[in-house]
């Protein structure tokens, strides 16, 4: 049950990172209420994993799943670059959690 939380904390992280842009600086209220939100609730789940999970692992899972979701988030919704050096680097991050949740 832990991994589930860690799974579903680090995709409501990607959410709360797209959200961000949404948000406006905070200026649009139905934006940032979900924002905050998923902020509130991925947190939340982060914190019943690590219950059972080393605090380094699962944070380490939790941003890695964070940061590619908003990348790859960040590609299809926003036209960010999605050239060879970058997708490489996510690929040595999903390479890291892969890794991480192997020796766990």
């Amino acid at each position: 049950m832990p991994w589930i939380y860690l799974l579903l904390a680090g995709l409501l992280e990607c959410g709360w990172a797209i959200g961000l842009k949404y948000t406006e600086g905070f200026s649009r209220l139905v934006p940032s209420l979900l924002t905050i939100t998923c902020m509130a609730v991925s947190i939340g789940l982060l914190g019943l994993a690590i219950r059972d999970l080393p605090v380094g692992t699962a944070y380490a899972i939790w941003t890695g799943i964070g940061t590619v979701g908003a990348v790859a988030l960040g590609i299809v919704i926003f036209g960010d670059p999605a050239n060879v050096a970058r997708l490489s680097c996510i690929g040595l991050i999903i390479a890291g959690i892969v890794g991480l949740k192997l020796t766990s």
